[in-house]
């Protein structure tokens, strides 16, 4: 019989505390981040949470754990934006984002893994930066001229820069779990 906390993953493997101590350790290293980084344009920054949450999907392919750390990495953007307004758009990026996310995921599985990781984390960053954007001008924080300015200031660059650091990330992880001997994990085949 599992433990209350055991949920399936998409191979039947239960979800263990030790992934989510490493998924809350790759957001807790995305908020120090973002907390340093200063905005880049219009009081938008690049959102480096976001690329830690890409590798908590990536990584460990469970539903139930990415929801939480999609949650959490709204709610760590939302307490450190920089942008009046900017707490429920990023919510709402964020739980956007990673459902779809899970989504492609699960699509391209059979995509080679660092492969995988580019297209998650382009992907990723203009579904969230668009949809972080057109929120924020739907609530009234930003004018809505600023759309395309942002798409090509912050939103573009961030993506550049999520997928250097994703694929980096994702490639070391997957390298840490091989030499741990993790063989049960998804992303530790490839």
């Amino acid at each position: 019989m599992q433990n209350a906390m055991a949920t399936e993953r998409g191979r039947g493997e239960p979800l263990r505390v030790a992934d989510l101590a490493a998924a809350g350790l790759l957001l807790a290293i995305g908020y120090v981040l973002n907390a340093v980084m200063p905005p880049v344009y219009a009081g938008v920054k690049p959102d480096l949470v976001l690329a830690m949450l890409f590798v908590v999907l990536l990584l460990f392919r469970n539903v139930t754990l990415d929801v939480a750390a999609g949650l959490a990495a709204g709610v760590i953007t939302a307490l450190t934006t920089s942008l009046p307004g900017g707490q429920i758009p990023n919510l709402v990026d964020k739980t956007v984002t990673t459902l779809l996310m899970i989504g492609l995921i699960r699509l391209l599985a059979r995509l080679q893994p660092n492969l995988l990781s580019i297209l998650v984390a382009i992907v990723g960053t203009l579904v969230s930066g668009t949809v972080f954007l057109r929120m924020a001008i739907l609530m009234g924080a930003l004018p809505a001229a600023t759309f395309r300015t942002l798409m090509l200031t912050v939103v573009l660059p961030t993506a550049l820069a999520n997928t250097v650091v994703v694929a980096f990330l994702y490639a070391v992880a997957r390298a840490a779990r091989r030499l741990a001997g993790a063989q049960s994990a998804p992303a530790s085949r490839g």
